[in-house]
């Protein structure tokens, strides 16, 4: 099953509180998922595919240790994409923080602050071929 998008862009969310990008903050007792995502991101941009990252916050938020992946790797990601999971347009990346998300044609991923003059280049439809997306609301429109 492919879960990945592919020249899509992901605007952020009609009622997204943030007019400017925002690196999400950790919490006490270490990152949050979307702390992980941004990370992995933004360290790498066009690395992952929507599949790829999602697993791989999976498996660093649950603390998997290089030894249990390389024992038990393949059982945890078949294990993984047993369920059906929320694509990017669910993330608090582009619901609360600020972020759009550019898949390109191999569906690999990058950022681009709501206040950077790329992501209007994305919205405004410089790029004909992309297809835009717009995140989940945070909550239900009446």
């Amino acid at each position: 099953m492919d879960w990945n998008y592919y020249d899509t862009f992901i605007t952020v969310a009609p009622d997204c509180p943030a007019d400017r990008a925002i690196v999400p903050p950790e919490k006490k007792n270490g990152k949050t998922k979307h702390g992980i995502e941004y990370d992995l991101i933004a360290s790498a941009p066009y690395r992952y595919t929507q599949e790829e990252l999602l697993y791989q916050v999976h498996i660093r938020h649950k603390g998997y240790t290089a030894e249990e992946l390389s024992q038990r790797g393949e059982q945890l990601r078949a294990e993984f994409f047993q369920k059906p999971k929320p694509c990017l347009r669910a993330s608090m990346l582009p619901k609360k923080f600020g972020w759009g998300i550019h898949f390109d044609h191999e569906g690999k991923i990058a950022l681009y602050a709501v206040d950077s003059p790329e992501y209007e280049r994305f919205v405004q439809g410089a790029y004909e071929q992309v297809k835009l997306l717009s995140a989940m609301r945070n909550k239900r429109a009446r």
